[in-house]
């Protein structure tokens, strides 16, 4: 059986990207779908001096619920089954290192996510993660 991972930040590019993983898992006779969401860590030394190790995880914990509301929605609303993560480290390095933990088979992520920060250059998570796995990546427009 194949190992389909789907990074999302609960953008609409992400969504698209869970909804061609439904058909994709479809059309391989079933598939294991692993949907994860990555925070970036919160390197200012300002911010961890005012927020406590606890505080801080349980924001990436709500950041990440959020991130995963509207693909859980999408893949319950298929009735597929799937697995959820949330992590936080370096986004693209992130998705590569779950796709190897998890034996994925296919990454299908989209293009044009939120990004975490403003005037992020859309899409170079996708180029990172191209270059990081010598798995197939689907990109989703």
């Amino acid at each position: 059986m194949r190992t389909i991972l789907i990074p999302v930040d609960g953008s609409e590019s992400s969504n698209r990207a869970v909804k061609s993983a439904i058909k994709a898992a479809n059309e391989f006779g079933g598939a294991t779908l692993h949907v994860l969401t990555v925070h970036p860590p919160i390197v200012s030394g300002n911010v961890k001096r005012f927020f406590s190790i606890e505080a801080l995880n349980d924001y990436y914990q709500d950041e990440g619920r959020n991130a995963l509301l509207s693909a859980k929605a999408l893949l319950d609303e298929a009735g597929a089954s799937y697995t959820e993560e949330i992590a936080v480290g370096p986004v693209a390095q992130t998705i590569a290192d779950v796709a190897k933990k998890k034996e994925c088979d296919l990454i299908i992520m989209g293009t044009r996510g939120l990004g975490a920060v403003t005037g992020f250059v859309l899409g170079s998570v996708a180029t990172k993660v191209l270059g990081l796995v010598d798995i197939p990546v689907a990109l989703v427009k």
